[in-house]
Parts: C-alpha cells; sequence; structure tokens
C-alpha cells in the first residue's frame, strides 16, 4: 500500500526533525540507503535502491515493505531483520550478507541498521544503509562460509567464542579467517567477538533495568569483573556511568 504525503508528514511528526542524508546518499552509487517506519514501510529511499530494485522514481517505494520490493527469500529475510530492530532496538553494525547489486546480480555488502526514537522516546522506525564490498575479502565462496561464522558470532554471543572454532565452521585456518575479517573490519577475529559484545552491552544498558551481572551474561561474561573491565576500556566509561549517562541523554 503507498503511502501518501499526509501518512509521510504524521511519520515526520513523530520523528520530530526531517530525513538526514537523503539528498547526499543519491550521489553514492556503491551505497543502498532508507529510512522505515514502525511497520517496515519504506518513508525515505536513495537513488540506488530505487535502480536496483527495478523502479523508475524513488516516490514509487514509498510505503511499500522489503517483501514487496525483494524477490523471495531476499525480501523475507530483510522483512525479519527489520522486525527484530524495530522489536528490541538493537542495531546492526556492519553484518556481512548478501544482496542486489545493479542489474539484479546479487553480491555482498556490509549493512548497517539504526533503530529511530521518536520525540515520546519510543522505536517509531529505522535507517540503515548497505554498503557493497569493493575489493572481495576472499573468494565468492569463502565470503559464505566466513558470513556463517559471523552470523554465529551474533546469535551464539553468550557463550565462550574462540576463534579456532569460528574458522573451523568457516573450513578455513584461524589464520585465513582474520585475514578476511581484518580486510572487511580493519579488526581481528577475537576484535570483532569484542565488539559485538559489546554493542550488545551498550543495548541492553540503554533500553533494560537488568542487573549488570545479567548484563554480563547476556554478553558471553560469567565474570561481572571482567565484563566491567572490558566495557570499561572499549567504552571509557564502566556499566554503571553508561547507563546513567544514556538515560540522561537518551537517542533523539
Amino acid at each position: 500500500m503507498a503511502m501518501d504525503g499526509a501518512a509521510r508528514a504524521r511519520f515526520l511528526k513523530r520523528l520530530g526533525r526531517p530525513f538526514p542524508g537523503e539528498d547526499l546518499f543519491d550521489s553514492v552509487p556503491d551505497t543502498v540507503y532508507f529510512v522505515k517506519d514502525a511497520d517496515g514501510r519504506y518513508v525515505a529511499v536513495n537513488r540506488t535502491l530505487a535502480e536496483r530494485t527495478g523502479f523508475s522514481t524513488k516516490e514509487e517505494l514509498i510505503g511499500r515493505t522489503a517483501r514487496e520490493v525483494f524477490p523471495g527469500l531476499l525480501g523475507e529475510r530483510i522483512a525479519e531483520q527489520d522486525r527484530a530492530v524495530l522489536a528490541d532496538g538493537r542495531p546492526i553494525h556492519a553484518r556481512l550478507e548478501l544482496h542486489l547489486y545493479p542489474g539484479g546480480t546479487q553480491g555482498w555488502c556490509l549493512t548497517w541498521k539504526e533503530p529511530i526514537h521518536g520525540t515520546d522516546g519510543r522505536i517509531v522506525g529505522l535507517s540503515g544503509i548497505s554498503r557493497d564490498l569493493q575489493s572481495p575479502a576472499g573468494p565468492a565462496r569463502e565470503m559464505a562460509d566466513v558470513a556463517r561464522a559471523l552470523d554465529h558470532v551474533r546469535r551464539h554471543v553468550d557463550t565462550a567464542l574462540r576463534a579456532g572454532d569460528l574458522a573451523r565452521r568457516a573450513g578455513l585456518s584461524a589464520y585465513q579467517l582474520d585475514q578476511r575479517i581484518r580486510a572487511l573490519f580493519g579488526i581481528s577475529t577475537r576484535q570483532y567477538i569484542v565488539r559485538t559484545r559489546m554493542d550488545l552491552a551498550c543495548t541492553r544498558l540503554r533500553g533494560s533495568d537488568a542487573a549488570i551481572g545479567e548484563v554480563a551474561l547476556d554478553c558471553g561474561y560469567a565474570d561481572q569483573a571482567a565484563f566491567a573491565r572490558q566495557f570499561h576500556r572499549s567504552v571509557g566509561l564502566t556499566p554503571r556511568q553508561y547507563r546513567r549517562l544514556a538515560r540522561a541523554h537518551p537517542a533523539d
């Protein structure tokens, strides 16, 4: 169902500010940009997304969902990803995944998604980008295996995660996996695991009243003190300081 001007205006009113970056990303051909409302419908896109999905204008995408825009399982996967971000407010940072390239072919990209909070603090939508990988970190057959290993980190962040185990999941040596991850993200396998845990910790501290010890367990730390030390090294604040600051200055 298409979104009319009034519906778009209502979304903007709840958002309390204009869409950031829409004009800027029209000039970036290797990056898809989008904003969606709480029902997963597009309310802003760039020209790249319109071109890759076969629409003549950006306006034709407004009001449509991922299922209506992307074919088959790809649309289902994107829609499910959107629902998760909208439901729990957990952002997606540099997720390696397949996406559409010009001409309808598939290629690897890194995707970011962030929840959008309205003036009342509630999640009213999400914004995101998907950036093409210009220099693949390895052969295409290996990229899918690397993506599965990284997905295992996200899905099992509360368990013990070791570089050697992840490498075996990817069918690579620990050195090869480390080189792929460094090429993609500029950090080591171990640093990727820590970053994933700290991203989750920040989300849990901002969005819940869970005890620090519970957050530590959710992020794979059986020792609360070890979690607090790592959080301070990564963020520069203790978990309690971060929670107080985040609540004193909630996301716009």
